[in-house]
């Protein structure tokens, strides 16, 4: 496959769709002509998407760790064969927020489930397609989920219909979140760049784009 496929990782609040946006418009400036591709997990295809709203919406604890994993590689796996590797192989640059690193987090290392079971579950799914590199935006769990309260509020979306199941799950879960993606990180270094996103968008993007940058020296 000739494409390149990059993920943006992080907890809830962590800034990936903004920083998903602001990368996206550099590398259309940058790579004139080529086409970059924007998608998002759970979901990315219609049928991925309905999977999304079961996981998304809803009570905390409504499904138990195991049927969310599965549901979770489920859908991952629809937006793998039907959209992703098709991309990748026209060529295209994917940008993913959210891929399999959340589900190895936030079903595995969050729960302590074992996650190499995980692993094997994607390589049934679609060979365990890993992203070329994954930018995982660290911001500390207390400031994330405040954040995350700021934009359903600004985006006037009462309980019911905010997609929020996963930030009420509470603190020590996503304290628990926060040390799985680090621990991920330091289990695949050439791949996971950490990024301090606790601080401005802009100071994210600065660091993310020297790091682009710094990969892609076939630039124009």
């Amino acid at each position: 496959m000739s494409g390149l496929f990059i993920t943006f990782e992080g907890g809830e609040g962590s800034g990936k769709s903004t920083q998903i946006k602001l990368v996206k418009t550099w590398l259309e400036e940058t790579f004139p002509g080529r086409e970059i591709l924007v998608t998002r997990e759970p979901g990315g295809t219609p049928e991925a998407e309905l999977i999304r709203n079961i996981l998304v919406t809803g009570a905390a604890e409504k499904l138990s760790v195991e049927a969310e994993a599965l549901l979770m590689i489920a859908s991952r796996t629809e937006h793998v064969q039907k959209v992703i590797i098709p991309a990748l192989q026209r060529g295209a640059m994917v940008l993913s927020d959210r891929f399999s690193d959340s589900t190895l987090v936030y079903q595995g290392l969050a729960h302590d489930l074992p996650v190499e079971e995980l692993i094997a579950i994607h390589e049934f799914g679609f060979d365990d397609l890993q992203p070329d590199i994954t930018f995982l935006l660290d911001v500390p769990a207390e400031l994330g989920l405040q954040r995350a309260e700021h934009r359903q509020y600004a985006q006037k979306n009462p309980k019911s219909e905010a997609e929020s199941r996963f930030e009420e799950k509470g603190i020590a879960f996503h304290q628990r979140v926060r040390a799985g993606f680090l621990a991920l990180a330091d289990r695949y270094p050439g791949r996971v760049i950490v990024i301090d996103a606790s601080q401005s968008p802009e100071h994210s993007d600065k660091q993310v784009k020297a790091h682009l940058a710094a990969r892609l020296p076939d630039r124009p």
